[in-house]
Protein backbone atom coordinates (compact mmCIF):
# COMPACT_ATOMS: atom_id res chain seq x y z
CA UNK A 1 0.00 0.00 0.00
CA UNK A 2 1.99 3.00 -0.74
CA UNK A 3 0.95 6.21 1.18
CA UNK A 4 0.35 9.41 -0.75
CA UNK A 5 3.03 12.19 -0.31
CA UNK A 6 2.39 16.04 -0.50
CA UNK A 7 4.56 17.49 -2.66
CA UNK A 8 4.73 20.91 -0.34
CA UNK A 9 6.42 19.06 2.31
CA UNK A 10 9.08 17.50 0.75
CA UNK A 11 11.41 20.90 0.96
CA UNK A 12 14.22 20.50 2.16
CA UNK A 13 15.54 23.35 5.43
CA UNK A 14 16.74 25.98 4.15
CA UNK A 15 19.21 27.71 6.91
CA UNK A 16 18.34 31.79 7.81
CA UNK A 17 20.40 33.95 5.91
CA UNK A 18 23.59 35.72 7.36
CA UNK A 19 22.82 38.83 6.16
CA UNK A 20 20.76 40.53 7.95
CA UNK A 21 19.48 44.28 8.42
CA UNK A 22 20.32 45.83 11.60
CA UNK A 23 17.86 46.07 14.38
CA UNK A 24 17.67 50.11 15.69
CA UNK A 25 18.67 49.13 19.71
CA UNK A 26 20.51 49.67 22.53
CA UNK A 27 23.63 47.58 21.56
CA UNK A 28 23.86 48.95 18.53
CA UNK A 29 24.17 52.48 19.73
CA UNK A 30 27.51 51.83 21.31
CA UNK A 31 29.30 50.87 17.79
CA UNK A 32 27.23 53.31 15.48
CA UNK A 33 28.25 56.63 14.66
CA UNK A 34 24.97 58.56 16.19
CA UNK A 35 26.83 57.30 19.68
CA UNK A 36 30.21 59.22 19.50
CA UNK A 37 29.25 62.68 20.06
CA UNK A 38 27.87 61.24 23.73
CA UNK A 39 31.34 59.91 24.30
CA UNK A 40 33.42 63.09 23.07
CA UNK A 41 30.77 65.18 25.44
CA UNK A 42 32.15 63.17 28.32
CA UNK A 43 35.71 64.12 27.60
CA UNK A 44 36.34 67.76 28.88
CA UNK A 45 37.19 69.82 26.07
CA UNK A 46 40.31 72.15 25.91
CA UNK A 47 40.00 76.44 25.08
CA UNK A 48 41.29 77.48 21.77
CA UNK A 49 43.69 79.40 23.13
CA UNK A 50 44.94 75.96 25.93
CA UNK A 51 45.02 73.44 23.28
CA UNK A 52 49.09 73.00 24.05
CA UNK A 53 51.63 70.92 25.76
CA UNK A 54 51.98 70.93 29.10
CA UNK A 55 55.45 71.69 28.56
CA UNK A 56 54.83 74.53 26.16
CA UNK A 57 53.12 76.37 29.15
CA UNK A 58 55.44 75.66 31.56
CA UNK A 59 58.35 77.63 29.08
CA UNK A 60 55.85 80.46 29.34
CA UNK A 61 56.21 81.08 32.89
CA UNK A 62 59.86 79.55 33.46
CA UNK A 63 60.69 78.91 37.60
CA UNK A 64 56.84 79.84 37.92
CA UNK A 65 54.59 77.05 37.28
CA UNK A 66 55.49 73.01 38.11
CA UNK A 67 53.56 69.68 36.98
CA UNK A 68 51.66 67.87 39.43
CA UNK A 69 50.96 64.05 38.85
CA UNK A 70 47.60 64.92 37.54
CA UNK A 71 48.00 66.15 33.60
CA UNK A 72 45.12 68.51 34.35
CA UNK A 73 46.58 70.59 36.69
CA UNK A 74 49.69 73.15 37.51
CA UNK A 75 50.51 74.60 40.03
CA UNK A 76 52.98 77.58 41.72
CA UNK A 77 56.72 76.23 42.67
CA UNK A 78 57.15 76.52 46.19
CA UNK A 79 60.34 77.19 48.20
CA UNK A 80 62.21 74.10 49.13
CA UNK A 81 62.34 75.49 52.94
CA UNK A 82 60.46 77.98 54.70
CA UNK A 83 59.45 79.00 58.04
CA UNK A 84 56.23 78.13 59.23
CA UNK A 85 53.48 80.96 59.34
CA UNK A 86 55.15 83.25 57.09
CA UNK A 87 53.63 84.59 54.23
CA UNK A 88 54.90 83.18 50.67
CA UNK A 89 57.07 85.42 48.45
CA UNK A 90 54.88 84.74 45.67
CA UNK A 91 51.07 83.98 46.30
CA UNK A 92 50.01 80.08 45.23
CA UNK A 93 47.86 79.67 42.08
CA UNK A 94 46.19 76.71 40.58
CA UNK A 95 45.94 76.37 36.77
CA UNK A 96 43.72 73.91 35.02
CA UNK A 97 44.61 73.29 31.52
CA UNK A 98 40.67 71.49 30.93
CA UNK A 99 37.71 73.65 31.00
CA UNK A 100 36.50 73.95 34.56
CA UNK A 101 33.84 76.22 35.36
CA UNK A 102 34.19 79.67 37.32
CA UNK A 103 33.37 79.59 41.03
CA UNK A 104 34.42 76.34 41.65
CA UNK A 105 36.39 75.88 45.16
CA UNK A 106 39.82 74.52 45.36
CA UNK A 107 41.12 73.58 48.24
CA UNK A 108 44.77 72.57 49.22
CA UNK A 109 46.22 70.08 51.67
CA UNK A 110 49.49 69.22 53.22
CA UNK A 111 50.88 66.52 55.22
CA UNK A 112 53.90 63.27 55.13
CA UNK A 113 54.31 60.52 57.11
CA UNK A 114 55.07 62.39 60.04
CA UNK A 115 52.51 64.74 60.23
CA UNK A 116 49.61 63.51 57.83
CA UNK A 117 47.28 66.81 58.14
CA UNK A 118 48.99 70.01 58.88
CA UNK A 119 47.36 73.29 59.75
CA UNK A 120 46.84 75.46 56.89
CA UNK A 121 45.67 79.13 56.75
CA UNK A 122 43.93 80.45 53.97
CA UNK A 123 43.93 77.07 52.12
CA UNK A 124 40.59 77.54 49.89
CA UNK A 125 40.39 79.69 46.22
CA UNK A 126 38.16 80.38 43.62
CA UNK A 127 38.65 79.13 39.99
CA UNK A 128 37.82 82.36 37.80
CA UNK A 129 39.96 81.52 33.73
CA UNK A 130 41.18 78.47 35.00
CA UNK A 131 43.27 79.83 37.48
CA UNK A 132 42.49 79.58 40.90
CA UNK A 133 44.48 81.99 43.03
CA UNK A 134 45.08 81.40 46.65
CA UNK A 135 45.02 84.96 49.29
CA UNK A 136 47.95 84.48 51.70
CA UNK A 137 48.16 80.74 51.54
CA UNK A 138 50.46 79.82 54.72
CA UNK A 139 51.74 76.79 56.45
CA UNK A 140 51.35 76.68 60.30
CA UNK A 141 52.48 73.48 60.69
CA UNK A 142 55.66 71.61 60.77
CA UNK A 143 56.77 69.06 58.14
CA UNK A 144 59.40 67.61 60.63
CA UNK A 145 63.35 67.56 60.24
CA UNK A 146 64.66 66.78 57.07
CA UNK A 147 60.67 65.92 55.66
CA UNK A 148 58.72 67.62 52.81
CA UNK A 149 55.32 68.38 52.93
CA UNK A 150 53.38 66.93 50.28
CA UNK A 151 50.43 68.90 48.53
CA UNK A 152 46.61 67.61 47.89
CA UNK A 153 44.86 70.03 45.68
CA UNK A 154 40.94 69.03 45.49
CA UNK A 155 39.27 70.54 42.59
CA UNK A 156 35.27 70.40 43.53
CA UNK A 157 33.80 69.34 40.12
CA UNK A 158 31.88 66.72 39.50
CA UNK A 159 33.48 64.14 39.91
CA UNK A 160 35.86 65.87 42.02
CA UNK A 161 39.44 65.81 40.54
CA UNK A 162 42.60 65.56 42.66
CA UNK A 163 46.37 66.76 41.73
CA UNK A 164 49.22 65.66 43.64
CA UNK A 165 52.66 68.09 44.13
CA UNK A 166 55.17 65.77 46.00
CA UNK A 167 58.14 66.75 48.30
CA UNK A 168 56.65 70.69 47.84
CA UNK A 169 57.81 72.57 50.77
CA UNK A 170 60.36 71.77 54.23
CA UNK A 171 58.50 73.77 56.77
CA UNK A 172 60.54 74.19 60.09
CA UNK A 173 60.35 76.84 63.02
CA UNK A 174 63.46 78.96 62.00
CA UNK A 175 63.14 78.36 58.35
CA UNK A 176 65.82 78.38 56.14
CA UNK A 177 69.36 79.95 58.03
CA UNK A 178 71.33 82.72 56.51
CA UNK A 179 74.32 82.03 55.02
CA UNK A 180 77.49 82.91 56.81
CA UNK A 181 79.56 85.65 56.66
CA UNK A 182 83.02 84.64 55.61
CA UNK A 183 84.94 87.41 57.20
CA UNK A 184 83.30 86.07 60.54
CA UNK A 185 84.90 82.36 60.55
CA UNK A 186 88.01 83.37 59.92
CA UNK A 187 90.88 80.76 59.61
CA UNK A 188 92.91 79.76 62.83
CA UNK A 189 96.40 80.71 62.33
CA UNK A 190 98.75 78.10 60.49
CA UNK A 191 100.65 75.70 62.89
CA UNK A 192 103.43 74.24 61.80
CA UNK A 193 104.38 70.68 63.52
CA UNK A 194 108.12 70.69 63.04
CA UNK A 195 108.56 73.37 65.38
CA UNK A 196 109.46 72.64 68.75
CA UNK A 197 108.43 74.24 72.16
CA UNK A 198 111.75 75.44 72.92
CA UNK A 199 111.60 77.67 70.43
CA UNK A 200 108.96 79.07 72.03
CA UNK A 201 109.76 78.84 75.66
CA UNK A 202 113.27 80.69 74.95
CA UNK A 203 111.94 84.06 75.19
CA UNK A 204 110.29 82.89 78.58
CA UNK A 205 114.22 81.33 79.37
CA UNK A 206 116.40 84.08 78.74
CA UNK A 207 114.08 87.56 80.68
CA UNK A 208 115.69 90.82 79.40
CA UNK A 209 118.25 92.62 82.15
CA UNK A 210 117.27 96.41 82.85
CA UNK A 211 120.84 97.95 83.05
CA UNK A 212 120.45 100.19 86.03
CA UNK A 213 123.03 103.46 87.26
CA UNK A 214 125.52 101.79 89.81
CA UNK A 215 126.28 102.60 93.01
CA UNK A 216 128.70 105.01 93.95
CA UNK A 217 131.62 104.52 96.15
CA UNK A 218 130.05 106.72 98.98
CA UNK A 219 127.34 104.84 98.75
CA UNK A 220 128.79 101.20 99.12
CA UNK A 221 130.56 102.64 102.31
CA UNK A 222 127.85 103.71 104.10
CA UNK A 223 126.28 100.56 103.44
CA UNK A 224 129.53 99.03 104.55
CA UNK A 225 129.48 100.79 107.84
CA UNK A 226 126.13 99.71 108.88
CA UNK A 227 126.17 98.05 112.76
CA UNK A 228 123.86 95.91 111.27
CA UNK A 229 125.91 92.59 109.89
CA UNK A 230 123.07 90.15 108.77
CA UNK A 231 120.01 90.44 106.90
CA UNK A 232 118.34 88.74 109.26
CA UNK A 233 119.37 91.11 112.19
CA UNK A 234 118.11 93.91 110.08
CA UNK A 235 114.64 92.12 109.79
CA UNK A 236 114.80 91.35 113.67
CA UNK A 237 116.02 94.31 115.03
CA UNK A 238 115.87 97.10 112.51
CA UNK A 239 115.96 100.05 114.99
CA UNK A 240 119.75 99.01 115.44
CA UNK A 241 120.54 99.32 112.19
CA UNK A 242 119.91 103.15 111.68
CA UNK A 243 122.48 104.74 110.65
CA UNK A 244 123.12 108.76 110.81
CA UNK A 245 124.84 110.13 108.08
CA UNK A 246 125.06 113.66 109.60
Amino acid sequence: MRIPVDPSASRRFSPPSNSLQPVPGKMNDVSSPAGQPDAAAAVPRLRPHENRSMAEIIADHPAELVRTDSPNFLCSVLPSHWRCNKTLPVAFKVVALGDIPDGTVVTVMAGNDENYSAELRNASGVMKNQVARFNDLRFVGRSGRGKSFTLTITVFTNPPQVATYHRAIKVTVDGPREPRNPRQSQSSPPWSYEQTYPSYLSPMASPSVHSTTPLSSTRVSDYASWPCDSALERVLNPASCLVSFD
